[in-house]
């Protein structure tokens, strides 16, 4: 009987486990009536998630190909092998990162990220509410991890690897954590205001295994607010079917391109935040939290 590679058990294990914690959160959601789910929603998480695995499929090879390539310029090469793999998810997290950021404060990213921030549930099927386009840029943050030595194989693996813990913080289940878990490393509630539509919760908590990123470059929140959290957008579509959900905010931004007066205004559409206009109609998520901020300490 052929043995199974050390790395596939590894990944399937988690893959198990996370299926088996996502049927335990579905049943005791429902036993315990906290309404954590809805079937036309988590019908959408797990179509969404069919079609990035489609893409992800059709680019794998290229994918492959354009970290191997860049891999033969490499700076140089880690020898060490506990130091080679600590190293190598510490970067590519940090890049991730990186990668959420862009998604978060570049309008054109985030035409193709909206959809992962599109539920007003959150679960852990959430994790598998993809953005579905993400595959064919995703490759280009990660080329640096190449060039400082890292194989196109490893760098693929520490993706799913960390890809896998990311999807395990979506629950809205309070995890008793050690106080210094959660300086560290993301929690459940780092995350859940991740995808929190309130105000003050825009655009925080972007890192996905690590949370020092956030505390380090100012997009680090606490889960603290006395309101609940209100998952979604702060502008949720009107329509929501299987086209829809994932063209929304393209078709949003070309309107605002194609009514923007001036080739820059039009240019500055696709590369400024998501609510920058070009006449302040609408407003970034910087612009609300400041304002939200000034109202707080007036009211106080």
């Amino acid at each position: 009987m052929p043995s199974i590679n050390p790395r596939n058990e590894a990944v399937l294990i988690l893959v198990c486990l996370l299926v088996v914690l996502t049927l335990i959160e579905m049943g005791l959601s429902y036993w315990e009536d906290r309404k954590f789910y809805e079937k036309r929603d988590t019908l959408t998480n797990i179509y969404l998630t069919g079609l990035a695995f489609i893409v992800n499929l059709s680019v794998k090879f290229a994918t492959f190909f354009v970290l191997d390539y860049a891999w033969h310029f490499r700076f140089f090469e880690i020898k060490n092998v506990w130091l080679y793999w600590l190293t190598l998810v510490i970067a590519q997290d940090f890049l991730y990162w990186v990668l959420h950021y862009t998604g978060h404060y570049c309008r054109l990213f985030w035409a193709m990220h909206v959809t992962h921030h599109s539920s007003e549930h959150f679960n852990l099927t959430t994790g598998f509410r993809s953005t579905v386009f993400e595959p064919l840029y995703r490759v280009f943050f990660y080329l640096p991890l190449a060039l400082f030595g890292f194989s196109a194989l490893d760098i693929l693996y520490a993706y799913l690897v960390t890809q896998l813990y990311g999807n395990i913080v979506h629950t809205q289940y309070h995890v008793p954590l050690p106080k210094w878990y959660g300086w560290i490393f993301v929690t459940p509630s780092h995350h859940r205001v991740h995808h929190a539509s309130n105000i003050p919760y825009l655009d925080k908590n972007m890192g996905m295994v690590l949370i020092v990123w956030d505390r380090l470059f100012g997009t680090f929140r606490e889960e603290n607010l006395p309101e609940p959290i209100k998952y979604g957008l702060t502008h949720q579509p009107e329509y929501t079917g299987p086209v829809n959900i994932l063209f929304h905010e393209w078709k949003a931004l070309l309107r605002d391109v194609k009514h923007a007066p001036g080739f820059k205004n039009k240019l500055l559409y696709f590369f400024n935040p998501p609510g920058w206009s070009h006449d302040g109609s609408s407003q970034t998520a910087r612009v609300l939290q400041r304002e939200w901020e000034e109202s707080s300490e007036i009211s106080d």
